[in-house]
Formats: structure tokens, sequence, C-alpha cells
């Protein structure tokens, strides 16, 4: 495939529900919500989508003091938002940070990915939201990523790219050829010699050696 790339330039859902981008039905009812949704990015978001990172994993006991202080090594940083249980006010785990220049989120994107912070190591990557076309959130069955255990996985992004698909060549659809192995076929037995091959795995045992 040529204009192949483990990244997804646009978000499709039944895309991003398969590893390697190619499946052409939903395999979990998640991905048929998501095909079905039509989202729209939050307007009340301020600030440059361009220069935002999303920064995800963090520990419940993370503040946005240790954000800011965390990431702030990586150049000036213009907006920090720690997402918030509207009733509850606790931390929901992720947060988006707004920084000056573009070198700043590059370099922090780059460094800071899997960083330890309380105890806990970070996802960070570019904001999806209103940078990438198509996007549906992880709570209408979208997203990227996601856990083993959930069933839901999402492929694409940074965190579970899509794996190169197997090129198919001239065989029989869903026949895989081995790489860098000529095909080999058995030769034709007779009927006699067919039925003493039989016999012989017959009376073989799995763990013996013939001799």
């Amino acid at each position: 495939m040529v204009d192949w790339n483990p990244i997804a330039k646009l978000y499709d859902p039944l895309k991003a529900g398969s590893i390697d981008g190619t499946d052409v039905e939903p395999h979990d009812r998640a991905v048929w919500r998501a095909m079905g949704a039509r989202y729209k990015p939050n307007k009340g978001v301020v600030g440059d989508p361009l220069l935002t990172l999303f920064v995800a994993r963090l520990s419940p006991h993370t503040t946005e003091d240790k954000l800011h202080q965390v990431f702030s090594k990586y150049g000036v940083i213009q907006r920090l938002r720690l997402v918030r249980d509207i009733v509850t006010g606790f931390s929901k785990g992720y947060a988006f940070i707004e920084y000056k220049e573009e070198r700043s989120v590059v370099r922090a994107r780059r460094d800071a990915n899997k960083l330890v912070v309380d105890q806990q190591e970070v996802f960070v990557d570019f904001e999806q939201e209103r940078t990438l076309k198509g996007w549906v959130p992880r709570r209408l069955g979208g997203g990227l990523g996601g856990k083993k255990e959930s069933g839901q996985l999402r492929f694409g992004g940074r965190d579970r790219p899509f794996r190169k698909p197997i090129n198919l060549g001239e065989g029989r659809p869903g026949q895989r050829k081995r790489e860098g192995r000529p095909e080999t076929r058995r030769p034709e037995q007779t009927p006699g010699q067919e039925m003493k091959h039989r016999h012989t795995l017959v009376l073989t045992s799995p763990g013996s050696k013939e001799v």
C-alpha cells in the first residue's frame, strides 16, 4: 500500500477499530455507535489547538501546580486545564496544556511521553479533538488507544499505531504466503503409499522418536 501510514490522518471509527485499518465491518458495538455519532468539537474550548498537548493517565493525586512544574521546563505555558468531574471535583486523569511556541509543543511531546509523574507513567500527544478531522471521543465509542481489558482498542494513534497490512499477493483470498520461502507441494502418493503413511502415524506415539 503506497499511501499507508501508521498514524491516522483522518479519523474513521471503522478503521480505528481495526489493528491494521482494513476492517470492512465493525467488530464491537462501540464502533457502531461511533460510526453513527455526529460529534462536533466543544466550542467553549479556547486556545490554539496546534499548540496544545493532551496529557493522559495522570495520577488522581496530580494537581495543576504539579503539571505546571513538570511541563514548564519545555517552554512557556499559555494555558493549563486539568479536567475534573463537575460534581465531585476529582481529577479525571487527563489534562490539556497549551504552549506559547510550537517548538515547545514538539519538545514536550517528544520528551515528556512516558514520564513518571506522581508515580504514574503519563501519555503525551497532540490534541486530537480540534485537529483530527472526523474525530469521535471515547465516550461515543471512538478515541484512540485503550486497554486490552476493555475489548475496545482503537488504532491509528501514537499509543497504538496501525500495523502494516499483510499483502495477500496472488494467492486465494485469505491465503497468506510465507515471505522468503518458496511454496512446496507434497509429492503425490499412490493409494497404497498413503495408507502406509497413515498406518505409521497411528503406530507412532506423540513423544516417541522415529528411528
